[in-house]
Order: structure tokens, then sequence, then C-alpha cells
């Protein structure tokens, strides 16, 4: 079940989930539309990280973003996307609009069953659906470690990418899984983790032992202590249906 809370506290931000969040490898993109189509939606867009690499393989591009802040910035980015204000579960455009959805770090946040009968809704026959998400790399012990900090419920087995290959209303094509990496000062790591839900809904004592937390972390890890950056290794898991 969606925690509504968790879910609505990334409508308070814009910018800084922007600046600080993980982007996506083009090699995602390439998984889920080998070829371009004609008109594809983000869904659950945010500030346009995912949708930005969705330039080049579709002739329009549609974002949908029920976060005012988050639009603002995607809009500003990205002046050539139509972005709209919706939610997966009422999604603003017309039957068999689009040849393709892709959903990127968000479909754990929708009404699964009520989401997939939108997107199939909106998709033209035999339209792609594509879902993804970046995790932590189970070989990065520091990373992992302040994931769970971070994250305290989800433990080390976390369940945001376990999609049932019997999504409603679409055959599951394949599983792609990505190795990717990227610099990021520590500064830009410790600040990103204020972006996330479980920071967003805490209070300030809860959010300054996090922060604490994390900073431990970063002093004892051989990797990270005494570096103002380092690299981070990401996987990135792509998850692909096509409309029954």
């Amino acid at each position: 079940m969606v925690d509504r809370a968790l879910a609505q506290s990334f409508e308070t931000i814009g910018e800084e989930y922007d600046r600080h969040r993980p982007g996506f490898p083009v090699a995602a993109v390439e998984a889920i539309l080998p070829v371009a189509v004609p008109t594809v939606l983000d869904l659950g867009a945010g500030t346009g990280k995912f949708t930005e690499l969705l330039l080049e393989r579709a002739d329009r591009v549609v974002a949908v973003e029920p976060s005012a802040p988050m639009r603002e910035v995607l809009r500003s980015k990205l002046p050539t996307v139509s972005a709209l204000d919706g939610t997966a579960e009422r999604i603003p455009l017309g039957d068999g609009a689009v040849d393709a959805v892709c959903v990127a770090q968000a479909f754990h946040w929708f009404d699964r069953d009520t989401a997939a009968a939108e997107i199939a809704r909106v998709l033209v026959p035999t339209g792609v659906l594509g879902l993804l998400w970046n995790r932590a790399d189970p070989a990065c012990a520091w990373d992992v470690a302040c994931h769970r900090i971070a994250h305290p419920a989800v433990g080390d087995a976390d369940a945001t990418t376990a999609t049932a290959a019997e999504l409603p209303g679409f055959d599951f094509v394949g599983h792609h899984e990505i190795r990717w990496a990227e610099r990021i000062s520590r500064a830009g790591y410790v600040a990103r983790w204020a972006t996330v839900s479980s920071y967003l809904v805490a209070n300030e004592s809860g959010r300054r032992a996090m922060r604490d937390a994390i900073e431990a972390v970063l002093d004892d890890s051989p990797e990270t202590a005494g570096r103002s950056a380092f690299d981070l290794p990401h996987l990135t898991d792509v998850f692909r249906y096509r409309r029954a």
C-alpha cells in the first residue's frame, strides 16, 4: 500500500531534487525504445531527469507530474516538452494518445492496478511501457549503509523494483540491469539524502540524526574518508512491457 505522506513529500521540492538527484544512463532509454516513436509520455516525470533523454527518441514528448515546483523546473529546462498536471491514476490524455510510456523512479508511488489501467488506456495497441529505478550497487558497502540509514524499513532487499511480470493489461518483455557510475562531491552526496521522502517527512531532530549518521559512514569508509569527491556506482533496473 502506498504511503501518501511519503509520496506527497516531493511536492514541496523542485530545484533541490533536480540539483542533487542522480540522472539515468542513456542505455536505459535505449533498452525501452530501441527505435524512435512518434509520441512518448514520461509519467511521474519530476523535474525531467529522465524526460531529457527521451527528446532523441520521439517526435513529441509529454510529461505528466503532480508537483507544481517540479513541473516548473521541467518546463524551464525542457521548453519543447508538453508538461501537464496529472497523476498516474488520472492521466490527462485521451485514449491511445501515446506510443510509449516511461516511468522513472516513480511506479512504486502509484496505485498499481489503477495506474496500469490508465497507462494501458492512453497507449496505442501493443504500445510500450518502461519502468525503471536506480538502486545502490550492493558491492558499494558505504552507499548501501547510507541507504539503510535513510530507508530502515527497506533493509537489505529493496522492494521498490519488485514489479510483477503479470502487470495487469501488459505482457512482460524483459529486464535489463545497467551498471554505471557518477563522480559526486561529498557535499552533493549528503545533500542528495535531503531529497528522499523519509528525510522530507522527518522532524528536525530526525533529519539531523540522519545527516550525522551518513556523515559518520563517509568518515569511516576507506573509499570516502577525507575525500571531497568520489565515484558513486549505480545499478539501473529497466523493466519493459507491451500492452496486451
